[in-house]
């Protein structure tokens, strides 16, 4: 009995050892397989590129920049068909990821040289660096490129963008200036930085007070922007909800696209700002015309047919400042009334709308405004109140801008310059003057009536930052529903405006909230004491004056005392301590070639004083 229990145990033993052999020539011929699998190309991994320029904050502050990153590669004929079971079990831990689907991606590559993973941190990959220096994983690459970092995470994400495959640009600015960051391969050791127009420390200060109150308002989105109004510099660019660019896979292309300047909307009550000023500069009325505001706008057609347009309340006898003050949709559209449309066409297209600035995303969106042939009865008075016509959120800050600087469109920009990598100037920005829009005067009517939308009389009082003169304008648009086509009970935008300071102007701010939720929809409700905050924390950054301010609760026209704009004559007049803002009217001189570059004042000119100028001389004016 004893015998035979012997015998069957060395039978088991005998048996198993012919299993584990079967199974060790199984592994071995199936590995082998894949070391011999493909063509016997010894394909190599791609070069590595030159190092990514840096993009930086208008003070230097990086927001971009290159680190390393890896690729993990393996290469067929190489591998080790004895310790592949093992490698491939060391690298999927590596990765997190199953080995059998790595095997599976090598199995159906006909490559020889086969990506198992790209653009992996440092972290991730080191495990498998220790294991290659001592002699293992035979036939893995581990291939050293440049990976795009995003120190600061969200920081102005729909203005930076991100990078893609090949470490190339795929939105923003990184998308943009592509070329100018990537720079050539040859001498140099990196591409170009992109400075941008943007203050990190504003940038950042606006997107905390834009977060919290889109969680507070639980809207779908929100913009904010602030623009320097004297060179039309971008200072602050938020949108949320915002994305992270160092993970940007992880969010829905609706959360990365850039809809400051690609979604379009009818902007509500402050678009009255631009067309009471349209129809001021046209000498149609004045800032004292008075419009009976009593609770509508009335048109009898000679059809019959009645058009009305409603207010919130019946205010009586308005002027400028009381129409804007009190968002009076019957005021503006009785002013609109002694305007011919396609007269009142070209004054709104003046302040560039219906036309892109050139500075947003590739799908940049123009907006849009019927031309009058296609406009109905009742278009005027409603596009002077901010419907029946589509703007985006860049366009509004734009004009703004023009109505702040005394009626000079200007081109706006998000690049303050650009520097080799020894630090040359490649491009720095100067002020571009596209057009004039308004008069001088007809601005400073218009900034002083804002200033009554800014007193406790005006829909725009819990914006008023107590201490500084503030021109305000706030808004309510009702959305059109998708379905219906038919305006919305339930979806607004709710916007204000501000430009401070309102007696000398410097920046202008602009937030808009997309189907607020929360317990209002009103812009002066909910939109105002955003602006507010955000005025704050602009006047603090960016050491805007502090002084007593006037709180304008009149009906009629205060004058703004304003230092003369700069006149060239025949000869080249001494322009030190000039303002940028008394230059602006130089730029629209088709005779002279004037470029402004830096802020502040005047403190360098050429050509210098009393040389003689005649058609063509280039004046070139730097500012500090």
């Amino acid at each position: 009995m004893e015998n035979y229990a012997q015998a069957r145990f060395h039978r088991r033993i005998v048996a198993l050892v012919v299993v584990l052999a079967i199974f060790a020539a199984v592994v071995f011929v199936r590995y082998a397989a894949l070391a011999f699998e493909g063509p016997d190309s010894t394909a190599v991994a791609e070069n590595t590129p030159v190092e990514r320029g840096r993009i930086l904050d208008r003070n230097g502050k990086v927001l971009a920049f290159d680190i390393p990153k890896f690729n993990i590669a393996i290469r067929k004929n190489e591998i080790d068909p004895y310790r592949i079971t093992e490698d491939l079990g060391l690298v999927a831990r590596a990765l997190n990821v199953n080995a059998a689907t790595l095997e599976q991606k090598i199995r159906e590559s006909s490559q020889n040289f086969v990506y198992l993973a790209k653009r992996l941190d440092v972290d991730k990959v080191k495990p498998l660096q220790e294991k290659q220096d001592k002699g293992q994983l035979a036939g893995f690459v581990l291939e050293e490129v440049n990976g795009r970092i995003y120190p600061e995470g969200r920081l102005a994400s729909h203005l930076l963008g991100f990078t893609g495959e090949g470490n190339r640009g795929l939105e923003g600015i990184e998308y943009k200036y592509n070329t100018a960051l990537a720079g050539t391969d040859g001498d140099k050791a990196r591409g170009n930085d992109v400075y941008l127009t943007i203050d990190a420390r504003l940038q950042y200060a606006l997107e905390q007070i834009s977060r919290k109150a889109m969680s507070d308002n639980k809207a779908e989105s929100l913009f904010m922007m602030a623009m320097d109004v004297n060179s039309g510099e971008v200072l602050a660019y938020v949108q949320m909800p915002d994305f992270d660019p160092n993970n940007f896979g992880n969010f829905k292309e609706s959360e990365r696209e850039d809809r400051l300047s690609v979604y379009s909307y009818e902007p509500g009550s402050v678009f009255k700002i631009f067309s009471m000023a349209s129809i001021l500069d046209a000498g149609l009325i004045t800032p004292k015309t008075m419009f009976n505001c009593d609770g509508a706008y009335r048109k009898i057609l000679p059809s019959g047919e009645q058009i009305v347009i409603k207010d919130l309340h019946p205010y009586g006898m308005l002027d400028l400042a009381g129409i804007l003050a009190k968002s009076s949709n019957a005021g503006a559209g009785y002013a609109s009334d002694r305007m011919s449309e396609s007269e009142f066409y070209s004054h709104i297209l003046n302040f560039g709308f219906s036309e892109k600035t050139g500075i947003g995303s590739p799908g940049e969106n123009p907006g849009s405004l019927r031309e009058p042939a296609k406009w109905s009865a009742r278009t005027k008075p409603t596009v002077a109140i901010g419907q029946e016509i589509r703007v985006t959120a860049l366009q509004m800050i734009t004009a703004a801008s023009a109505m702040a600087n005394g009626g000079i469109l200007l081109k706006p920009d998000t690049v303050m310059r650009i520097e080799d990598a020894d630090g040359k100037a490649l491009y720095s920005h100067e002020t571009v003057a596209v057009r004039r829009v308004i008069s001088p005067e007809t601005s400073r009517a218009i900034l002083t009536a804002m200033e009554s939308a800014a007193s406790l009389e005006g829909t725009g009082w819990r914006a008023k930052v107590s201490d500084v003169r503030m021109a305000v304008k706030t808004g309510t648009a009702q959305m059109i529903d998708s379905k219906t086509r038919a305006y919305s009970d339930t979806d607004y935008i709710a916007s204000t405006l501000g430009i401070l300071p309102a007696d000398n102007p410097k920046i202008a701010v602009y937030v808009a909230i997309v189907k607020p939720k929360g317990e209002s929809y009103l812009g002066g409700q909910i939109a105002a004491p955003i602006l507010r905050d955000a005025a704050e924390s602009a006047i603090d950054i960016l050491g805007l004056p502090r002084g007593k301010s006037q709180n304008t609760s009149h009906g009629g026209l205060v004058t703004i005392q304003e230092p003369a704009p700069a006149v060239v004559g025949t000869k080249m007049p001494d322009l030190t301590g000039f303002s940028k803002r008394q230059l602006l009217p130089l730029l629209l001189r088709s005779d002279l070639e004037v470029r402004l570059t830096g802020d502040g004042y005047v403190v360098a000119q050429s050509p210098p004083v009393g040389t003689a100028v005649e058609a063509g001389t280039r004046i070139v004016l730097r500012l500090q």
